[in-house]
């Protein structure tokens, strides 16, 4: 389950080895909460625990190193 660094906040990115199958993707984790965002374009796809206000600033986070995260995409998925 690799994990995206240099992102701040509270958060864990990461990807499933798994999932490289599905469309561009990230999952997201603070505590037990998680969530799962499409990339292209960002938009969300499964939530477990964020309240609507933390959505927002997750999509907002994502959209700003949405570069970075498809970088590490690339890397991992090929």
């Amino acid at each position: 389950m690799p994990s995206i660094k240099h992102i701040p906040g509270p958060y864990r990115l990461f990807f499933y080895s798994f999932d490289c199958g599905e469309p561009k993707h990230v999952h997201l984790q603070r505590e037990k909460r998680i969530c799962k965002f499409w990339l292209e374009p960002v938009h969300l796809a499964k939530n477990d625990g964020f309240s609507p206000k933390e959505l927002n600033a997750i999509r907002k986070l994502i959209e700003t190193h949405l570069p970075q995260i498809l970088e590490a995409w690339h890397e991992h998925c090929g």
